[in-house]
């Protein structure tokens, strides 16, 4: 499966900052040091809906994370999945009448563009849940070798306990993981389980329902965990530096995705940090598919708001925070873009590498972009008012303000 385009990130002079970053997995800062390739793994979309502002947001934080990377002079590497098939995207084909795989393209196709429009950078592999089958297969079939997994009813469940570190990404307790595997896929009550957090790894064929060749474990398809471990393992391997997502993939997702990937290899971790970005809630409750309460960038784009104003929007939040979508956020964002443009329209200054010093300072701390976009405001304020008559290097904030934050003036 192929990614988008990837635009051009501008060099800027000096080096930038090591990131230090909130770890969900030990409740507080780490400063993620990678060698020469920092390697990532964010969680992609089960494309049955367009990209609505929360997947934005999400992705957004994870843009940064590699462009603050990109600014220390190292490669990044970064894998992203597309869940390509699962209950929720069957169940939207069904409830439409179509094509299950045409759903996947249209929506993934889509999904590039806004990707594209929103300037957020590719990753370099981007693999669909489908097309890593048979990677996956012979890891549950490993681990059912290996006792960690077992079968029930023709199923293939991950035994928790296989894992002495379960529960160590989430932090959770036992009563908060069985709630939240009922909300989030999970089948906690399923008789005949070793343990109600059980995941399945190997779903067996269903009437009327799409399967594939899964050698001893029979026909079926897999499971949600084990599809980005087969991806992050064959990938980036082990111990890779920054697994991502939003905060409602903390548990189960990356819990049991990194007790399958540590019970097969017997290493550990998994990653080095688990890093989640807040929800965006639209009316008081959190954008959800199944609430249907989306704001969606491809329609603010046909609207056309500009899609560096959108990106602006989410750039005033900080990344972890939960916050809410409003006219006035994106009436904010217009009115930034417009005064940052008019500023850049006239000569840098000797202050404009002292900016560069400060958004690179703002971002290597949790990746705070709402003090980013204060400095910037800050410097375009004294555009404004000087008239920007300094002579300086011309384009530094405008290079800045790309590489960094990724908003092209």
């Amino acid at each position: 499966m192929h990614a988008w385009p990837a635009s051009d990130v501008p060099a800027l002079p000096g080096k930038g900052r090591d990131l230090r970053i909130h770890d969900t997995a030990t409740g507080g800062p780490v400063t993620v040091d990678p060698g020469p390739v920092a390697r990532i793994y964010v969680c992609g979309i089960t494309p049955y809906d367009a990209t609505h502002i929360g997947h934005a947001a999400t992705y957004n934080a994870f843009d940064l994370v590699q462009r603050v990377w990109l600014d220390t002079k190292r490669q990044v590497q970064y894998v992203q999945n597309v869940t390509d098939i699962d209950d929720p995207l069957l169940e939207r084909a069904a409830r439409d009448g179509e094509d299950w795989t045409g759903l996947a393209e249209r929506e993934t196709a889509l999904f590039r563009e806004d990707m594209t429009a929103l300037r957020m950078l590719p990753p370099q592999h981007y693999i669909g849940a489908v097309e890593a089958i048979p990677g996956i297969v012979p890891l549950v079939e490993r681990l059912c070798e290996s006792g960690a997994a077992y079968v029930l009813d023709g199923d293939v469940y991950f035994s928790v306990e296989a894992d002495p570190h379960f529960g160590e990404v989430s932090g959770l307790d036992a009563e908060a993981m069985r709630l939240l595997s009922a909300e989030r896929g999970g089948d906690p009550e399923r008789p005949g389980k070793k343990n109600p957090l059980d995941p399945m790894l190997w779903m067996a064929a269903r009437e009327g329902e799409p399967d594939w060749d899964g050698g001893s474990l029979g026909r079926g398809r897999p499971g949600w965990h084990i599809e980005c471990v087969a991806i992050a393992l064959d990938h980036l391997g082990m111990g890779f530096d920054v697994q991502g997502g939003g905060s409602d993939l903390a548990f189960p997702h990356h819990e049991m995705g990194a007790s399958h990937a540590q019970a097969l290899t017997g290493e550990y971790p998994f990653a080095k940090a688990y890093v989640h970005a807040g929800m965006v809630a639209l009316d008081g409750a959190k954008m959800s598919k199944s609430k249907g309460n989306l704001v969606f960038v491809s329609t603010l784009r046909r609207a056309g708001v500009d899609p560096a104003a959108i990106r602006l929007s989410l750039l005033a939040h900080h990344y972890r925070a939960d916050w809410e979508w409003t006219d006035q956020v994106l009436d904010e964002a217009v009115a930034r873009l417009a005064r940052w443009r008019a500023a850049v329209s006239r000569p840098d200054g000797p202050a404009a590498q002292d900016l560069v010093e400060e958004v690179r300072e703002a971002l290597s701390n949790d990746l705070d972009a709402p003090a980013a976009l204060a400095a910037v405001d800050r410097w375009a304020a004294r555009q404004e008012s000087t008239g920007g008559t300094d002579e300086g290097a011309p384009g530094v904030v405008s290079r800045t303000v790309d590489a960094l934050l990724g908003v092209a003036l």
